[in-house]
């Protein structure tokens, strides 16, 4: 599970833009280290490489947040997150509630210790859903969606997402 920021518009009219207002609003993309106004995508994505479930958020929504929603869209045994997903609460809340467990990489800062074993295992499966995220913006140009209207943007995600999930399950080539 990870998450993508979707950018309405350049930063220079990100405060006096009226596209989305009221869903969208401004937010900030650790990994990318920019501020931008727009909508965040919370994707969950299979071994395979298939997407599963996902929310859309407004752009300031933590990823701790949206992981109870994605996650019990379509619930899977486990799951993993990035560092963003780092929350004790959440994993016991998950796991008490939905018996699902939640796993992610420990900080530095953490007494909790990880075999190298582990930490490699986790790097193949996290590589998976760069991947994906990677293939869905640069093929499929998922961060440039220019609808106007709430249902022409989920039209379009959702488009986007079938097509990529018919090309992984085989069914049509590219």
């Amino acid at each position: 599970m990870d998450s993508l920021p979707i950018e309405l518009c350049h930063s220079s009219r990100m405060h006096r833009v009226k596209r989305f207002r009221g869903i969208a609003d401004i937010g900030y993309c650790a990994s990318k280290r920019i501020t931008f106004y727009g909508l965040k995508l919370h994707l969950q994505v299979t071994d395979q490489g298939l997407p599963m479930g996902y929310v859309v958020t407004e752009a300031s929504c933590h990823d701790r947040v949206a992981a109870e929603t994605v996650m019990t869209q379509i619930p899977h045994p486990y799951n993993l997150g990035d560092k963003g997903y780092i929350s004790q609460k959440l994993q016991k809340k998950l796991y008490e509630e939905h018996r699902v467990a939640f796993w992610t990489p420990v900080r530095k800062n953490q007494r909790i210790r990880q075999s190298d074993a582990w930490k490699q295992w986790m790097k193949r499966k996290r590589k998976v859903v760069e991947t994906v995220f990677s293939i869905l913006v640069d093929s499929y140009r998922i961060t440039e969606i220019r609808a106007n209207s709430v249902s022409g943007f989920e039209t379009a995600l959702d488009g986007i997402l079938l097509a990529y999930s018919l090309v992984v399950l085989g069914l049509v080539e590219c």
